[in-house]
């Protein structure tokens, strides 16, 4: 069971946040300010932080910022009354993982915080699982069934990227940039060229296939 930490100086907003989390299966700590945040973390193991922003003492921000410069990588959903673009910025530069604003939908932070725990534990493990299919990120291997293959670098960069994120659609360039290098001299073609071998490889696979979005890019769908 995943433990959460709720970090919120208003306390109404923390209760009910504590409450809406534990009624859908989370442990919750709470605090009510980044320097309580810390103290709590030498002490207890947290999965995931749900953060405010407008703190007394330490406001979201600068906790965030101590965290990872302490190279402590816990996912962090921030929530903020703020609604510029530069304040989503500034909380991405300090190392936020998502974002959303004041007042909460409960459906959707629950649905981030599921999305970021899964990020979290295969990013942890090397190690994504779709139904019957596992890729393992340090031997650039996929295996279901009977069937194991060992990968190009780059197509198995692609596929692993593609399968995290489930439905989410990738454009060409967002996809060359992560996995080729923004210095590439390649062209987007050649990511093309990269999702039919992965296509022609895994067609007879029964969990997922890649499909083109017009004008768009490319996402990976389960099929079960």
């Amino acid at each position: 069971m995943s433990r959460i930490m709720v970090v919120e100086d208003d306390k109404n907003t923390r209760r009910l946040m504590a409450a809406v989390l534990e009624q859908n299966g989370y442990q919750v700590s709470t605090a009510a300010d980044g320097m309580e945040a810390l103290e709590l973390l030498d002490h207890q193991h947290i999965d995931l932080i749900v953060l405010d922003v407008m703190m007394p003492r330490m406001n979201g921000y600068s906790f965030t910022k101590e965290l990872r410069s302490a190279d402590n990588f816990i996912p962090i959903l921030m929530v903020t009354a703020k609604q510029l673009p530069q304040d989503m910025k500034t909380g991405f530069l300090m190392g936020t993982d998502d974002y959303m604003t004041k007042p909460v939908d409960e459906e959707e932070m629950l649905l981030r915080i599921k999305a970021l725990l899964r990020r979290s534990h295969i990013a942890a493990e090397n190690k994504l699982s779709i139904g019957s299919l596992t890729l393992y990120y340090d031997s650039l291997t996929v295996a279901w069934g009977e069937e194991k293959q060992t990968l190009p670098q780059k197509e198995f960069y692609l596929l692993y990227k593609l399968l995290s994120y489930p439905d989410k659609i990738f454009t060409r360039l967002q996809l060359m940039d992560e996995i080729w290098g923004m210095d590439s001299e390649s062209g987007d073609a050649t990511v093309n060229v990269h999702i039919n071998r992965l296509r022609k490889r895994f067609e007879d696979c029964p969990e997922f296939e890649l499909v083109t979005v017009r004008g768009l890019g490319y996402k990976a769908v389960r099929k079960a």
